[in-house]
Formats: C-alpha cells, sequence, structure tokens
C-alpha cells in the first residue's frame, strides 16, 4: 500500500515534467497530440537571437553569482562558526530570513533598495541581487561542515606555527570542501531557475531564461518553449546529480581513508 502510494505521488509531480519533455520532440505545433519524432524545435530554439541572449545572461549571471555567493558565503560561516552567544543566533536568525522569506518579498526588499540607492536596473542589479539570495545558501551548506570539525583544529595548526589565513586554507577549507562544492551547486542551480528575483530587478535589454519563456508564454505556447524548459530540466538534473555523485566520492575516499 505504502509503495503504491509513493509511485502515485511521483506520477502526479513528475508526468507533467514528463508530457513536457514529450512534446518537445513532437513534431506537430498543437499540443492535443503527437505526430511524430522531430529535432527541429531547438534547432529553432537556437536560431532565435532573444533566447541566445537570454542564455548568455543567464549562464554568465549564474557562474559569477554562484563563484562570488560561495566566497562570501565560505568566508562568512567560517565566521559565524567562530561566533559565541546571543550575536550567533542572531547573525543565524538574520540569515535564514531570505530562505524563509517568500521570493516575491525578497525580490521586493532588494528592488527597493536599489531604488534607494539611485542604481540603474540592468545586469549589474541583477546579478548583485543572485549573489544576495544565493548566499544564505552558501552559509547553509557549509556550517554544517565546520560543525562536523574536531575542536581546536585551527588552534593547533596554529600552535605548530601556521598563520591564521594558512590555517584556513590549508587545513579548515580542504576540510570542508564538499559543503562548499554543495553550495556552488545549490547557488548555481538557484541562479539558473530563478525567476521572480530576477523579474524585479532587471533592465531594458537584460533578460534570463526563465523571464524570456515568462514573455513566450504570454504570447502564446509555443513548442519552441517545450524545448528550452526541456533543457533548463536537464541542466538541473545534471547538476544535481553530480553534486550527489561528488558528495559520494568524498565519502568513501574518507571511508577508505579510515581503514
Amino acid at each position: 500500500m505504502q509503495n503504491a502510494y509513493l509511485v502515485l505521488v511521483f506520477i502526479f509531480l513528475y508526468a507533467p515534467i514528463a508530457a513536457l519533455i514529450i512534446f518537445s520532440f513532437n513534431d506537430s505545433k498543437s499540443m492535443g497530440h503527437l505526430n511524430g519524432f522531430t529535432l527541429k524545435w531547438y534547432a529553432a530554439l537556437f536560431k532565435n537571437g532573444s533566447i541566445l541572449s537570454a542564455l548568455y545572461y543567464t549562464v554568465t549571471i549564474a557562474i559569477l553569482a554562484s563563484v562570488i555567493s560561495t566566497i562570501f558565503g565560505t568566508i562568512s560561516s567560517i565566521g559565524i562558526y567562530k561566533m559565541r552567544g546571543k550575536m550567533k543566533k542572531a547573525i543565524l536568525n538574520i540569515n535564514y530570513l531570505p530562505v524563509l522569506n517568500t521570493e516575491i518579498v525578497t525580490g521586493v526588499a532588494i528592488m527597493s533598495l536599489f531604488t534607494f540607492l539611485n542604481m540603474n536596473f540592468g545586469y549589474k542589479t541583477m546579478l548583485i541581487s543572485h549573489i544576495m539570495f544565493c548566499t544564505p545558501y552558501v552559509i547553509m551548506s557549509v556550517l554544517p561542515k565546520l560543525r562536523q570539525l574536531p575542536e581546536n583544529t585551527q588552534n593547533a595548526a596554529m600552535d605548530l606555527g601556521a598563520t591564521p589565513w594558512y590555517a584556513i586554507r590549508k587545513i579548515i577549507i580542504p576540510q570542508i570542501r564538499p559543503g562548499v562544492i554543495s553550495g556552488f551547486l545549490m547557488a548555481f542551480t538557484m541562479s539558473i531557475d530563478d525567476f521572480i528575483i530576477s523579474f524585479f530587478n532587471t533592465g531594458n535589454g537584460v533578460s534570463n531564461l526563465s523571464i524570456e519563456i515568462y514573455g513566450m508564454a504570454r504570447r502564446g505556447i509555443k513548442p519552441e518553449i517545450n524545448a528550452l524548459s526541456t533543457l533548463m530540466f536537464g541542466t538541473v538534473m545534471i547538476l544535481l546529480i553530480l553534486s550527489n555523485k561528488k558528495d559520494s566520492v568524498i565519502k568513501n575516499n574518507i571511508i577508505n581513508r579510515g581503514k
């Protein structure tokens, strides 16, 4: 009974995605019936100038935002880990706010900040908003790995002559690398998939794939949307598989070393 219930839940969750993937290879423009296999919608997708432009902005912003937020998040995690008392709890609660808040609240809040600062909306504001949005997720990925470290690891290294920066770079970061990699992949996935934060903090001429899909859908459902959505779904799935595989390899290496 439990297995049947689980199967029904997965069918309910993934049937729409399966239908989207199937119709992205459908030779007919109609979503009502199948008319043979084709790749022409994917070919048409990569001939569309606005989609290629959106792809460029999506990838560059996702890479920059994930790299910068991983650096900020890792450094912040180490600082938070070393804090004690009420200040640490307060900062952790502040870090959870963007995660617990609905995205529309975070998007409007960041937009209001940019408006107050008189910033011109465009590539720069979208990039900054993605960094602000992704950094808390990196912190949440790195902190658990820091808590697993033996106590006074850095102090022991410094007693042996290491500088604080050398101890962090050579002792701390290698041991928390799985959390850093997970945080990077999480930030990249969140950035490449985001719509609401991007929608409120972009400007004229700057659009990512999520905004482009929204605009295409408002003009009418086209087969190119299915193809584009399938590629985005495949990208996210590959990232998740790589992340899980990386964690498994690291865990196996740790176990083998222990033996």
